[in-house]
């Protein structure tokens, strides 16, 4: 399954309504540590059609960021039933993001 590119205009159907868990990733383009998660979360969206994923860039989207409280990227959140059932700050290895889900 391909990433979404999540904005506040499409998170209710992408996120909220989404029948699967959703692995949100927040980075912006000038940020070191988010170009190292990106390929992983790209291949973590191959790899697991129960999931989905989704990028939000936080230069775009300011209004999710702060509704998220994200203070540092990159940032990972998981979503199950509309809801955060995880989240976690700065880099991770694949192993870790996928214990997150």
């Amino acid at each position: 399954m391909s990433v979404i590119t999540v904005t506040r205009d499409n998170f209710q159907t992408e996120v909220v309504e989404s029948g699967k868990p959703v692995l949100l990733d927040f980075w912006a383009a000038w940020c070191g540590p988010c170009r190292m998660v990106a390929p992983v979360v790209d291949e973590i969206a191959e790899e697991r059609a129960d999931i989905r994923v989704g990028k939000i860039n936080v230069d775009e989207q300011p209004e999710l960021a702060s509704q998220f409280g994200v203070m540092s990227i990159p940032t990972l959140v998981v979503m199950k039933d509309g809801k955060v059932a995880a989240q976690s700050v700065g880099a991770q290895p694949k192993e870790e993001i996928l214990a997150m889900l």
